[in-house]
C-alpha cells in the first residue's frame, strides 16, 4: 500500500531479512540476528510489515499468531524517520492483516520508560494488564503488559 508521502508498505518476505536485520540493529539494543530474522520471516504463523521509502526500509513489526491472539514484537522505526507517524501506520496495517488471518486478540510487551510507544499504543486501544520485572537487558528494565482485545475495543480505524 502506497502513501501520499511515498511511504510504501507491505508483507515483509524472506528477501527481505538482511534489510529488516539491520534496521532493527540500529534501533534496538537487543536485536535479533539475521538467522532469527531469515526463520521469524519463513514462519507461517508470523507476519511482519514493513515500511519503504524509496528502496530503503524504514520500519518494521510483526505478529506472531497463536490461534485468535497475536503477539506483536519487533517494532522499529529509523531514527531518521521517527515522529512522522510510521509506527501507528504500520501497527494499524499490521493489525488489518492480523485481522484476515482471524486474530482478535493483540498483546505486546514494551519498556516502562518507553513513553512515546506507550502513548501510541494506548491510541490504538491497548490497556496495561501486567508487568514482567527486569524482562529487559541493556538497560535492565521491566515491561509493561499490554492487551487490544477485540471484546472490549474495536480496531482504530485509521489512515494506513
Amino acid at each position: 500500500m502506497n502513501g501520499a508521502d511515498g511511504l510504501r508498505l507491505v508483507c515483509l518476505t524472506a528477501e527481505d531479512a538482511a534489510a529488516a536485520a539491520a534496521l532493527e540493529a540500529s534501533c534496538l539494543a537487543e536485536a535479533w540476528s539475521l538467522s532469527a530474522w531469515e526463520s521469524a520471516l519463513a514462519d507461517p504463523n508470523a507476519c511482519y510489515a514493513g515500511a519503504w521509502a524509496g528502496e530503503k526500509l524504514v520500519g518494521c513489526c510483526g505478529l506472531w499468531q497463536s490461534f485468535e491472539e497475536a503477539d506483536i514484537c519487533n517494532v522499529a522505526v529509523d531514527a531518521g524517520f521517527r515522529r512522522q507517524g510510521i509506527g501507528r501506520r504500520l501497527l494499524l496495517f499490521l493489525m488489518e492483516e492480523g485481522r484476515k488471518r482471524g486474530v482478535r486478540d493483540y498483546t505486546l510487551e514494551v519498556r516502562s520508560s518507553n513513553e512515546a510507544a506507550i502513548g501510541l499504543y494506548r491510541e490504538l486501544g491497548f490497556l496495561e494488564e501486567g508487568r514482567r520485572p527486569c524482562f529487559y537487558d541493556h538497560p535492565r528494565e521491566d515491561a509493561l503488559i499490554l492487551w487490544k482485545r477485540q471484546e472490549a475495543h474495536e480496531i482504530v480505524s485509521g489512515s494506513v
